[in-house]
C-alpha cells in the first residue's frame, strides 16, 4: 500500500512523488542505551608544509608547541630564533565508536586555527586525543589527504575546496577503552530518534510478539523500555540481536519542511488544508534618479548648479486571482492547485507561510 506521499518543490516546480512503504528496521527508528559514541579532540603540530604553514610572529601559539615537541625529543631551542613557514598549528577531532577496543584504529580529522593557507602534504605529529572527563582515549598521527588545493600568483589567487582542512584514514590508534559493562544490563531502553506515541507503541508490540511474552513496555513517546531477564537470553548483546532487525512501520507527523536558501518545499502526505482562498501578485516600485547638470552662458556670471530629476513608476503584474481550496483538501489537491497557481518557489513559501499563520494548514510548519 501506499503510505508516503511527499511532494518536493524546487526551482518553481511542484512535483508529486509516490512510493511503497516497507517496514523499517527496529535499528534505524531507535537508539540503544549505553551504544553510543564519544567525542575526543587534540591539539598538535602538522609539519611538511611546502611554505604554507603558519606565520610564527601572527601565531605565537604555534612556535610554543613547537618548542615542547622539540625539547620532549632532546633539542634545547630555548632562545633560538627560528621562523619556519612549514608547520602549523592544528585541532584534531574524532568521535571514538561504542565498543571501541585497545588497538582499533579509527579516523580523525584536523583543522587549522592559525594562518596557515594549506595542509596539503602535511604530516601530523603525535597528539593525544582527549575526552570530556579529561583522559587520554586515542593518539593520531599520519599523513593528512587535504581536501582542497591553492593556487597563488603575483595578482590573482584561486582557491579550490577547503585546503586548511582534512582527514588521516585510520589515523588514530585506541589506546583507552570506555569502561561500560553492556551484558551487566537487567533492563535495556530504547531511545527513539523521533518521539512518537504511535511508533513507540508499535515498537513495543512488535518486541513482545517477538518473543511471545511481555517483555517490552513504553514508558514516554520517546522511550521503550526492554526487560532482559524476560527474554530469557542471558545478556543484553543476545536481546539486542534478535530485535534490532525487527520490522517496524514509524508513525510521521504531518509536517512542511521550507528550504528558504536552496527554494526547497517538502510536504508530507497527511498535510490538511481547511477551506481557505488564495490570491497572489507582484508589485514593483522602480524609482531612477538622472540629474541634470545646468551651466550658466558663456561669458556670463553664474554658477553650475545640479538639478534633480527623479523618475517613480508603479508596475503592477496580473495576479493569479483567487483560488478557492475546501475543507479537508488532501495533498495532492494541495500539489495541483499550487501549479495552478503559476508561481514561483518564493512565493509558494509566502504562500504556504501565510496559510499557516491563517490557521488552515494543519501540520508542523519548520523552515530553515
Amino acid at each position: 500500500m501506499t503510505r508516503w506521499l511527499f511532494l518536493i518543490a524546487t526551482l518553481g516546480l511542484l512535483v508529486p512523488s509516490i512510493a511503497t512503504s516497507t517496514p523499517v528496521r527496529l535499528k534505524d527508528l531507535v537508539e540503544f542505551d549505553g551504544v553510543r559514541s564519544n567525542d575526543l579532540v587534540g591539539y598538535g603540530l602538522v609539519v611538511g608544509l611546502n611554505g604554507t604553514g603558519d606565520g610564527l610572529r601572527n601565531s605565537p601559539f604555534t612556535e610554543e608547541i613547537m618548542t615542547n615537541i622539540l625539547e620532549r625529543l632532546g633539542v634545547n631551542v630555548t632562545g633560538e630564533q627560528f621562523r619556519p613557514r612549514n608547520v602549523a598549528a592544528v585541532l584534531v577531532t574524532t568521535s571514538l565508536p561504542p565498543f571501541a577496543r585497545s588497538g582499533s584504529k579509527i579516523d580523525v580529522t584536523v583543522s587549522a586555527i592559525g594562518d596557515a593557507s594549506s595542509l596539503l602534504g602535511g604530516t601530523l605529529v603525535m597528539t593525544p586525543l582527549n575526552a570530556a572527563d579529561g583522559q587520554i582515549y586515542a593518539v593520531a598521527q599520519g599523513t593528512i589527504i587535504a581536501g582542497g588545493v591553492t593556487v597563488q600568483g603575483g595578482a590573482a589567487r584561486v582557491t579550490q575546496g577547503v585546503p586548511t582542512a582534512g582527514v588521516i584514514p585510520s589515523g588514530a590508534t585506541v589506546e583507552r577503552e570506555v569502561a561500560f559493562e553492556f551484558n551487566s544490563l537487567q533492563s535495556l531502553r530504547l531511545a527513539l530518534r523521533e518521539p512518537d506515541f504511535t511508533t513507540a507503541l508499535r515498537i513495543e508490540s512488535a518486541i513482545n510478539r517477538h518473543f511471545g511474552r511481555h517483555v517490552a513496555t513504553m514508558l514516554d513517546p520517546g522511550t521503550v523500555r526492554m526487560d532482559i531477564s524476560a527474554t530469557h537470553l542471558g545478556s543484553a548483546a543476545h536481546a539486542v540481536g534478535r530485535i534490532e532487525n525487527l520490522p517496524v512501520e514509524p508513525e510521521i507527523r504531518a509536517r512542511v519542511v521550507v528550504d528558504q536558501r536552496s527554494g526547497t518545499i517538502v510536504i508530507g502526505e497527511d498535510v490538511r488544508i481547511s477551506r481557505v482562498a488564495v490570491s497572489q501578485g507582484n508589485l514593483t516600485l522602480r524609482v531612477d534618479e538622472t540629474p541634470l547638470v545646468v551651466q550658466p552662458n558663456p561669458f556670463s556670471t553664474g554658477e553650475t548648479v545640479v538639478v534633480p530629476r527623479t523618475t517613480a513608476e508603479i508596475e503592477r503584474e496580473p495576479g493569479t486571482g483567487l483560488a478557492e481550496v475546501s475543507a479537508g483538501t488532501s495533498l495532492s489537491e494541495v500539489v495541483a492547485g499550487l501549479n495552478a497557481l503559476g508561481v514561483s518557489t518564493l512565493d509558494m513559501i509566502d504562500i504556504l507561510n501565510t496559510i499557516k499563520a491563517a490557521g488552515a494548514l494543519h501540520a508542523e510548519f519548520v523552515v530553515r
